[in-house]
């Protein structure tokens, strides 16, 4: 599980460092958007990588390719209209980014791939790309979990009743064991391979026709 190669690290620093920033920068931006003043106040309204990283979900990341970054503090109390649905949209507006970015960079590395075929230079920026790609999409799924402080978690108490919303909460406080729990065992891999597999699959359909439009393939 855990990968120590340091070629693989130093490609995936950048994907790493790319995939944390927009996820987070999306987070509180929507926060921003709907009225609440704590991501700006903290910062957090900045593509800036360095602000928005955790030492231990980046060190997860680099070593076993998934982790998570330091959430955006966010009061939902400041938010215009339907508070659930405006937190709601906020929790979902990182991974919604995550995937966003890896469908972009998917067709790069195509129009690279098509255009150098490969070689020199090229590889080596294709494998970055690469990283990009299955490096968000990877984080897109693994935050969708339903454990805290992953924003799975968060839509699972939106869309739950309030009442049993509350009683969720309470587990807040385990949200660290449980992740590491996870991480340690076979079980993120079950679920993350075939997400993978099929949200991969999917944007490579979608890129592969909108370039076939234009003659690259």
């Amino acid at each position: 599980m855990f990968n120590t190669n340091l070629s693989d690290i130093i490609v995936r620093v950048p994907a790493l460092l790319i995939a944390f920033a927009f996820h987070e920068w999306a987070h509180a931006k929507m926060a921003d958007y709907f009225g609440d003043p704590t991501p700006r106040s903290q910062g957090r309204l900045s593509l800036n990588p360095l602000v928005h990283l955790d030492i231990i979900g980046t060190l997860m990341v680099l070593m076993a390719n998934f982790g998570w970054a330091k959430p955006v503090q966010t009061n939902p109390a400041y938010y215009r209209g339907n508070k659930r649905r405006a937190d709601l949209l906020v929790s979902v507006a990182g991974v919604a980014m995550n995937l966003l970015i890896a469908f972009v960079v998917l067709i790069i590395y195509k129009l690279v791939l098509y255009f150098s075929g490969g070689d020199g230079y090229a590889r080596q920026l294709l494998d970055v790309l690469d990283e990009i790609v299955v490096l968000n999409i990877i984080l897109g799924i693994f935050n969708l979990f339903p454990i805290p402080p992953l924003d799975g978690f968060h839509v699972l108490a939106d869309i739950l009743p309030e009442e049993l919303a509350a009683n969720l909460y309470r587990f807040e406080r385990y949200g660290t064991l449980l992740l590491l729990l996870i991480i340690v065992t076979p079980v993120a891999g079950y679920i993350l391979g075939p997400v993978f597999g099929v949200i991969y699959t999917f944007f490579n359909l979608i890129t592969n026709g909108l370039l076939g439009l234009f003659g690259v393939s």
